[in-house]
């Protein structure tokens, strides 16, 4: 009794199906996991022929196999096991290895299945075949674009080395009129604004302010066209390498009270630009001319973008070897979003509006501060202000790219 239960317990907990059958045919048992698999209850099953749980032509030909067997005792899957198919109760049909076991028992025969499912591995292996397939038409499709992109490249090869002549002579051509352009720009410019100057001189008497004031739109525009200019000239100086520093010793705070005092100049009513010197030394060794362009441009963007009424900080400062100049406005400052790009060519916040701008001077004043071997960075907060620092070495060393 307890080895039929144990028997029982085996069979019921079994991960694979067992089905037993009569020798003709006829389901007398099956475990839980075969009810599982073919989607049917135990009493569906017991008491009809297996021949059921078989699709076509399987399900026809069940009983003809049987009866061969017991005619001629030639085995098809008793004793031997194969694959094949069986049908659900849903209709569906799935693949499972099948073996089958003869037991005589008290005078009877009775035929033991045992189903093993092998609907995961004809899964994986149809996956595996696709994936195959797939890797064979990639490979195929790789193969002939690799191709197409060597031939596509000798041929850029080819007219590369034929266009590489023009481009030199288009680039020559393109700085050359860069060049012109500014330096023609510059004559008409001069004489707009010596015109200008003259024109308040001899209209003073008339006392009339619609005079002075058109005639300070003409100075300002001639002044923000020949800002463009240099800028223009600047930007195509810088790329094609023939901007090289100038190092010569000049005392700091007379360069700056000076480039401070010029800049007063073009400050809006009531703004101040405060300049501060710490140290007590107060000569350095750098190129003047492009430093004067890096002090210029910060500090007239700080009056284009701060209001009226306001103060801009400019001071030096010589420590560790080192010059730094900090330039500090109360202006709209720099949205989060497009402080990252500040210093690309061409960039303007997007909160500058309709004041006048190319987005080139920021870019320009990084690359020159870059010659001098130094750097640039900045702090602002929307319609806080904008804080810029430049750090140069006092002592000239060369440029890596130079």
């Amino acid at each position: 009794m307890k080895d039929k239960s144990l028997l029982n317990a085996i069979i019921e907990n079994a991960i694979d199906g067992i089905i037993t059958i009569s020798d003709r045919g006829i389901v007398e048992s099956i475990n839980p996991a075969a009810c599982r698999l073919f989607l049917y209850d135990e009493s569906e099953v017991i008491g009809h022929n297996i021949s059921m749980l078989m699709p076509p032509p399987d399900r026809e030909q069940h009983d003809g196999y049987l009866d061969s067997y017991h005619r001629t005792g030639k085995a098809h899957i008793i004793g031997i096991g194969r694959e094949v198919h069986g049908l659900r109760k849903d209709g569906s049909v799935f693949p499972f290895r099948l073996a089958v076991s003869k037991v005589e028992y008290s005078g009877r025969v009775i035929y033991t299945g045992f189903v093993h499912d092998l609907s995961k591995e004809k899964e994986a292996e149809e996956r595996l075949r696709e994936y195959a397939l797939n890797l064979e038409d990639q490979v195929n499709d790789r193969t002939r674009s690799l191709k197409n992109t060597i031939d596509a490249l000798e041929a850029a090869r080819l007219e590369a080395n034929q266009s590489l002549e023009k481009e030199k002579e288009l680039n020559q051509l393109k700085t050359r009129f860069v060049s012109m352009a500014s330096h023609e720009f510059r004559t008409p410019l001069s004489a707009v604004q010596l015109s200008a100057v003259l024109i308040e001189r001899y209209a003073a008497q008339f006392d009339n302010p619609n005079i002075t004031k058109h005639l300070g739109k003409i100075k300002n525009s001639v002044q923000s066209l020949t800002g463009i200019l240099n800028d223009f000239l600047s930007l195509e100086r810088l790329e094609t390498g023939r901007v090289e520093p100038e190092y010569s010793a000049f005392d700091i705070v007379k360069f700056s009270e000076e480039v401070t005092e010029e800049m007063q100049l073009l400050a809006k009513q009531n703004q101040h630009i405060i300049y501060e010197h710490t140290g007590i030394n107060s000569e350095v060794n750098t190129d003047s001319k492009i430093l004067k362009y890096c002090v210029v441009n910060l500090i007239g963007n700080a009056i284009k973008y701060s209001g009226e009424n306001t103060y801009i900080e400019y001071s030096t400062e010589i420590r560790d070897s080192q010059l730094v100049l900090h330039v500090k406005d109360n202006g709209i400052g720099i949205p989060e979003s497009d402080q990252k790009h500040l210093f690309e060519a061409f960039f303007r916040a997007h909160n500058t509006g309709s004041i006048p701008g190319t987005g080139l001077g920021l870019n320009i004043v990084t690359r020159y501060v870059g010659l001098l071997n130094g750097g640039i960075t900045f702090e602002s907060t929307v319609n806080r202000g904008t804080s810029f620092t430049i750090t140069l070495p006092l002592k000239h060393e060369d440029h890596p790219d130079h």
